[in-house]
């Protein structure tokens, strides 16, 4: 049994993930490789101060840049858009663990036998003018369907259509202009190789443990409790839940951690230890200031950060306006090992500036002048990510 202090935990996911000391990612080859290292980073396409997955990586990557992201997804192709922990980006290479999701989609697509030749003339289409939104093809009619890997879909035929052919993995999304799609064949961007490879793990256990484990791993520590960090792993419940935990620990992939205070056992990749290992020998590592994302891997399970890092975080963004407590998009900052308290900051674009509306400390938070310096760094590093020249406080509080 490996045994922790809580400030142990804390400095192991906060070095796992890049965000303590000096930075571990660099530029776009450390934006691929962090994304790698997680599997997945969440998609979410409301811009108020940048993208959810931008966000992510602005906290990790020194030197980040929006278009960095767009070039590894649509020139590079080394990541590709897909729902994983819901829409997600993913490396390429794990392209054929979800062939499943997309022989569901196929599958799926029998109950509907009317849009087959809407699917065949929009391939044609794109077969001879290249990718296409929507808008670029008028098929008349409306269609509701219910996708096997998206919640539903009331469109009219061409987005559907569309929609069908990604979720089936006969089409990619080639680029996007704000938040449209635009779609193009996957033979035409993804090589052959992993385009037609066989799915790597058939049995439905086997994959849902490669899920779990991944998982485990994009967070750094996670316990066998019911939690966000599972969201879109199909056939999860609790009793699957607990017969993988066993499973992987069985295989001595996963190893169990006790951490002082907590009553559930915490779990880690194996291939983590080094890292941790090596925490009991660095009590005292440089801090920085970061705004973290509002669906970052490292925020998967709030309840594990409500009880590693004392602090309770919820995204108000569909919370009814009379009852959000902060704001309707408000990012937690991180300083150190702790959270120092919240934001909320909204690009205005027109005017290329960074209007903070308001930064609500926590209520245990010494703000000391050192603390104070440090995030106001961290802002004029958000507002040139943002691409703002100009910066601006209405601090409220």
């Amino acid at each position: 049994m490996i045994t922790l202090t809580v400030s142990q935990a804390r400095q192991f996911m906060l070095l796992k993930h890049g965000l303590l000391g000096d930075y571990k990612f660099t530029g776009k080859k450390g934006a691929f490789d962090f994304i790698r290292q997680c599997g997945c980073i969440q998609y979410d396409p409301v811009d108020i101060c940048g993208k959810n997955a931008e966000l992510t990586l602005q906290s990790r990557i020194k030197d980040f840049s929006k278009n960095m992201l767009d070039e590894l997804l649509y020139k590079d192709r080394k990541l590709f858009d897909y729902p994983d922990k819901n829409l997600s980006v993913i490396p390429v290479e794990d392209w054929p663990y979800f062939e499943r999701y997309r022989k569901a989609a196929r599958e799926n697509a029998k109950r509907y036998p009317e849009i087959k030749t809407h699917v065949k003339n929009v391939r044609s289409y794109i077969e001879a003018n290249g990718a296409i939104c929507s808008n670029d093809i008028d098929i008349d009619g409306g269609f509701f369907w219910k996708s096997a890997i998206h919640w539903s879909a009331g469109n009219k035929l061409s987005r559907s259509a569309l929609e069908h052919m990604y979720s089936t993995g006969e089409l990619v999304i080639h680029h996007k202009k704000g938040t449209r799609k635009y779609y193009d064949l996957s033979s035409r961007h993804i090589p052959e190789s992993i385009l037609n490879a066989p799915e790597p793990l058939p049995d439905e256990f086997d994959h849902q443990k490669w899920r779990v484990l991944r998982r485990i791993g994009a967070v750094g520590l996670l316990w066998n409790r019911p939690s966000d960090a599972w969201l879109n792993i199909w056939g999860i419940n609790n009793e699957t839940r607990n017969n993988i935990f066993n499973a992987l620990s069985e295989e001595k992939k996963i190893a169990a951690v006790s951490v002082e205070g907590l009553r559930d056992l915490l779990y880690i990749n194996k291939d983590d230890m080094p890292l941790l290992n090596a925490v009991p020998q660095n009590p005292d590592i440089k801090s920085r200031c970061e705004f973290i994302a509002p669906l970052d891997c490292f925020m998967w399970d709030r309840k594990l950060i409500k009880k590693l890092f004392n602090y309770e975080y919820t995204w108000e963004i569909y919370t009814p306006p009379n009852k959000r407590k902060y704001g309707v998009y408000v990012l937690p900052v991180l300083y150190g090992q702790q959270f120092a308290g919240r934001i909320e900051a909204v690009c205005e674009r027109k005017t290329g500036t960074l209007i903070v509306k308001n930064i609500w400390y926590e209520g245990n938070l010494r703000l000391t002048k050192k603390i104070q310096a440090a995030v106001d760094n961290c802002l004029k590093r958000f507002a040139v990510f943002n691409g703002c020249k100009e910066l601006n406080c209405f601090i409220k509080d």
